[in-house]
C-alpha cells in the first residue's frame, strides 16, 4: 500500500472500501472476483429507436402555485367535472392522479383524449422524481391568484420550470373576485422572467375561477394543445417502466400504491419491484374506484398486493418472479452495504486522530469528550397519511437549524400514530409529527405519560413554523445589554467606614435616562469598559435613592470597585435574553 501511494491507509486498523480493495488487488496483478450474482439488477428498457411510429398518450400535468392560490379548490372542480362527464357517484377512494376527457381538436371522428392531473402534495415529491432522471410530468399549471400576485412558492415553482424541459401554462385564479388587476398580476410574471403569449411570449395564460368554473374548459383545452405540439408517445404492450406517485395503507388490502404508467402495460398477475418493495399485482382501480383491467402508458391506477410500503417517486419496473426476488435480495444487501460504509470516513479519521494523540501523549479521555461534541439536535418521527405528505414532510423540515442546533428525522411511517412510536420517541429522546393523521386516544395518554410531545397539524407551513420554534429553543439565547441611564463623575470622595476602611464615593450628575440602584451598573474609561458590577450605594442629599432622574447630582459607590477617576462615565443596564436566530 505505500508503494502505491496510501500511506495514510496503510495502518492495521484502516478499513478499505470495495473499490480501493479492487483497485490495490489490480496494482499487484490479481484479478479481483466479482459476484455476477450480487451485480444483477432489473433496469428500465431502453429507448424506442423511431419514437414517431409510437401510438400517442395522454399528458401528465401537475397543478402548482402558492398556498390558498386555489389549487384545491381548481382540482376539486376538474374532478368533479370530470366524474360529472363519467359514471355518476362521488370520489370513493383517495388518489395521486385523475383523468378528465376532452375531445381531440381538428378531426371530430377522432378518439376522445384523456389529460391525467397529478394531485401530489406539494411539489417535494415532484422535485425527488426530476432528481433521478425521471420526466414523469409533461405540463405543469402555475396557479397564481389575481388578488394575491407573485408569492414565494409562485417563484419556487417558476425556477422549478426553468431548471426543467416541461411545459407551462400559466392559470390566473380568483378573476371572479371584484376589484381584481389581472394586467397587474401577468406584468410582475413578465417581470419574473415568465413570457406570456400576451406580451409576445409563447406561455399561454387563461383566467380561470376554481369557485364558479370560468374559463376551465379554455385550460384544458390549452393544455391538450400544448400536449399535441409535445406530440407525447410511448409503448402500450412490453415491459412496464412507472413511478409511485403515492402510497398508504388501506383498510382490507394493506398496502397500497398509485402507480403512474410512463410506458409498457401494467396487469394483474405481474411481478413488480419499485426500491427495495415487491408486489404481485392483485387489484388495480382507477380514481373512481372502478376496477381497471390493463394500465397502458398515462394513467395512474391504484394498486395493491404490495409486501412492504413503496415510497412515493421510487422507480416501477417489471420481470420475472425470481429475478423480481434476485434483483430486491441485491438491492436490500446493498442499501445495508451503503448504511454500513456511511461513515467509514469519519471512523478512519477518528481512529487516525487517536493513533496521534497517543503519540503526544495526550488523555484519550479528553479526546473521547471532544469527540461527543456536536450540534444540538432536535429528533422527530414523522407519520402521515400517504407516503407522499412524508416525503414532503421530511423534506421541508430536514434542512432547518445551523452547526449548533438541527432537525435530525429518525424513523418515517405511514399510518395512524401508534405506541411503537411513543416508545422509540421515548428511547430516543425524540418527537412525534402527525401530520394528516389521527392520534387514538390510548395512545395520546400513553405520550403524556411518558413525557412524549406530539405535533399534530394537517398545514404544512404551521408545521415548518413549530419546528423552527423548538429548534431555535435549543439555542443558546442572546443576552442583549441595554443601557436605561448615563451618569459622568464630577468629583471624588472618601469616608471611611468601619475597620479603619475607606470608601470611594463618586459624586455624579446624571447626563441621560435614570440611574437605578436594581440595576447592573459598567465604567466606561476613555470609551473602554474598566469594570462591571452592581451598585453598592446610591444617596442624594444624604437620602438613600433607588433612582435618580436626568440632570440630578448623586452621589454612589461600585460594590469591589474602588478605583473611580473624575471625568469617568457610569452606565446602567440591564441584561435581556433573547431567543437565538437560526
Amino acid at each position: 500500500m505505500i508503494r502505491t501511494g496510501m500511506e495514510a491507509e496503510a495502518s492495521y486498523d484502516h478499513m478499505l472500501t470495495s473499490e480501493y480493495a479492487s483497485l490495490l488487488a489490480l496494482e499487484f496483478h490479481r484479478n479481483p472476483v466479482i459476484n455476477d450474482e450480487a451485480a444483477f439488477d432489473i433496469y428500465p428498457p431502453s429507448a424506442h429507436p423511431n419514437p414517431s411510429t409510437l401510438p400517442a398518450r395522454p399528458p401528465v400535468v401537475t397543478i402548482m402555485g402558492h398556498v390558498d392560490h386555489g389549487k384545491t379548490t381548481l382540482l376539486d372542480t376538474l374532478r368533479s367535472t370530470s366524474v360529472a362527464k363519467g359514471e355518476a357517484g362521488g370520489i370513493t377512494q383517495h388518489i395521486g392522479a385523475f383523468s378528465v376527457p376532452v375531445p381531440a381538436s381538428g378531426n371530430s371522428s377522432e378518439p376522445t383524449r384523456t389529460i391525467t392531473f397529478l394531485d401530489t402534495p406539494g411539489h417535494a415529491a415532484f422535485s425527488a422524481m426530476r432528481a433521478r432522471g425521471a420526466s414523469v410530468t409533461d405540463v405543469v399549471v402555475l396557479v397564481v391568484a389575481a388578488d394575491d400576485g407573485i408569492m414565494p412558492q409562485t417563484r419556487e415553482v417558476i425556477n422549478l420550470v426553468k431548471n426543467s424541459k416541461v411545459g407551462l401554462v400559466v392559470a390566473v385564479n380568483k378573476v371572479d373576485k371584484p376589484g381584481v388587476d389581472i394586467s397587474k398580476v401577468e406584468h410582475a410574471l413578465l417581470a419574473e422572467g415568465v413570457q406570456l403569449e400576451a406580451f409576445g411570449g409563447d406561455i399561454p395564460s387563461v383566467h380561470v375561477s376554481g369557485l364558479t368554473g370560468q374559463g376551465l374548459d379554455q385550460l384544458v383545452e390549452t393544455i391538450s394543445a400544448l400536449a399535441e405540439m409535445q406530440d407525447l408517445r410511448a409503448e402500450r404492450e412490453g415491459t412496464l417502466h412507472g413511478y409511485v406517485l403515492e402510497s398508504r395503507v388501506a383498510k382490507g388490502l394493506g398496502p397500497v400504491g398509485t402507480v403512474l404508467v410512463l410506458r409498457g402495460s401494467l396487469k394483474p398477475g405481474q411481478h413488480l419491484i419499485c426500491g427495495k418493495a415487491s408486489a404481485k399485482v392483485r387489484v388495480m382501480s382507477d380514481s373512481i374506484g372502478k376496477t381497471v383491467r390493463v394500465a397502458y402508458p398515462g394513467m395512474a391506477v391504484t394498486v395493491s398486493g404490495w409486501k412492504e410500503l413503496p415510497d412515493a417517486g421510487d422507480e416501477v419496473l417489471t420481470g420475472s418472479e425470481a429475478d423480481v426476488k434476485k434483483a430486491l435480495a441485491n438491492r436490500i444487501r446493498k442499501a445495508e452495504i451503503e448504511s454500513s460504509l456511511v461513515d467509514l470516513e469519519a471512523i478512519n479519521e477518528q481512529r487516525r486522530s487517536e493513533r496521534e494523540k497517543r503519540e503526544v501523549g495526550e488523555d484519550e479521555q479528553n479526546g473521547e469528550r471532544e469527540g461527543t461534541d456536536g450540534p444540538k439536535e432536535l429528533r422527530l418521527i414523522i407519520k402521515g397519511d400517504v407516503s407522499g405528505s412524508v416525503e414532503a414532510v421530511k423534506g421541508a423540515i430536514e434542512g432547518i437549524g445551523n452547526d449548533i442546533a438541527r432537525v435530525k428525522v429518525i424513523a418515517t411511517g405511514v399510518g395512524d400514530v401508534a405506541e411503537s412510536d411513543i416508545l422509540r420517541a421515548k428511547t430516543a429522546g425524540g418527537t412525534i409529527i402527525a401530520f394528516n393523521v389521527k392520534v387514538p386516544r390510548p395512545v395520546e395518554n400513553e405520550a403524556q405519560s411518558q413525557q412524549v410531545p406530539v405535533l399534530v397539524s394537517s398545514i404544512i407551513y404551521k408545521l415548518i413554523d413549530d419546528v423552527t420554534a423548538r429548534v431555535i429553543d435549543l439555542l443558546p439565547p442572546v443576552i442583549e445589554k441595554r443601557v436605561s441611564g448615563e451618569a459622568t463623575v464630577l468629583a471624588l470622595f472618601d469616608i471611611s467606614v468601619k475597620g479603619k476602611k475607606t470608601k470611594q464615593i463618586g459624586g455624579c450628575r446624571v447626563s441621560n435616562g435614570v440611574v437605578a440602584k436594581n440595576k447592573l451598573a459598567r465604567v466606561l474609561r476613555n470609551g473602554q469598559i474598566i469594570h462591571e458590577g452592581h451598585l453598592e450605594t446610591l444617596k442624594q442629599h444624604k437620602n438613600d435613592m433607588m433612582e435618580v432622574g436626568k440632570g440630578s447630582e448623586c452621589g454612589l459607590n461600585l460594590a469591589e470597585f474602588n478605583d473611580l477617576r473624575v471625568g469617568d462615565v457610569i452606565e446602567m443596564y440591564e441584561e435581556v435574553k433573547l431567543p437565538g436566530t437560526l
